[in-house]
């Protein structure tokens, strides 16, 4: 073939396979699932300390339910997971209780963090802790109403730089990490290094997956924050 003409058709190709997003994904965007929707895998029920009295923690309608706590039920994820730059997504949902649904440990570096959702009387979410002040009580504390039985998107995005947040497409959290102090409350501590707690409440989650990111990646995240 005339190498023009093959350059030509070359380029025509990889056009078109861009166009129809056949290409191939950019390094650090390859989803990985870490819940099948059947069983709970590499998922282990957190059962010391204030776990000890945790609800029930069954797998249900393709979702990981959560069993109201006395105080407390989680789980923890006891395979691979990333430290820095990198991305979770999930479905979380209140189905009864009046406190936090979805308590998500997690590691920021050196550091670990916890985001709480719906905590201190159901409507407070934020990051805890951050220079030691809990989640009511900082710079990343809003409010705002959970109902009951409705699924909510969530998307964390952790990097060298910053922790972004997001609730069904909307960024709540932003927070710029340089010269701040991460940490999380000893409750959290048997949900290290990555875990989902609920507290005297019954929640659900499902869809979970994780990816690893380049840092440069989380400034196009608020772009496509459903992946």
């Amino acid at each position: 073939m005339n190498p023009q003409v093959f350059g030509t058709a070359v380029r025509r190709t990889l056009m078109l396979a861009v166009l129809s997003g056949l290409a191939a994904p950019a390094a650090g965007e390859e989803w990985k699932s870490l819940f099948d929707g059947k069983t709970l895998g590499k998922w282990e029920v957190i059962a010391n300390r204030n776990f000890k009295e945790h609800g029930p923690v069954e797998v249900k309608d393709g979702a990981i339910v959560l069993g109201e706590g006395r105080p407390a039920t989680g789980i923890r994820w006891t395979g691979e997971f990333p430290k820095i730059n990198y991305e979770v997504t999930l479905e979380a949902k209140r189905i009864e209780g009046n406190d936090f649904f979805c308590g998500m440990t997690f590691p920021a570096g050196k550091s670990p963090c916890t985001l709480i959702l719906g905590g201190w009387g159901g409507t407070a979410v934020g990051l805890s802790n951050i220079d030691n002040n809990s989640a009511i009580e900082n710079e990343t504390t809003q409010f705002r109403d959970f109902k009951r039985d409705r699924w909510y998107a969530i998307r964390l995005a952790v990097t060298d730089e910053k922790i972004e947040v997001w609730i069904d497409k909307e960024r709540i959290i932003d927070l710029k990490t340089q010269g701040k102090k991460l940490s999380i409350w000893w409750e959290q501590e048997p949900a290290l290094p990555f875990g989902i707690v609920t507290w005297v409440t019954k929640g659900a989650v499902r869809n979970i997956r994780v990816r690893s990111i380049e840092a440069k990646d989380a400034k196009d995240a608020k772009k496509s924050p459903s992946g």
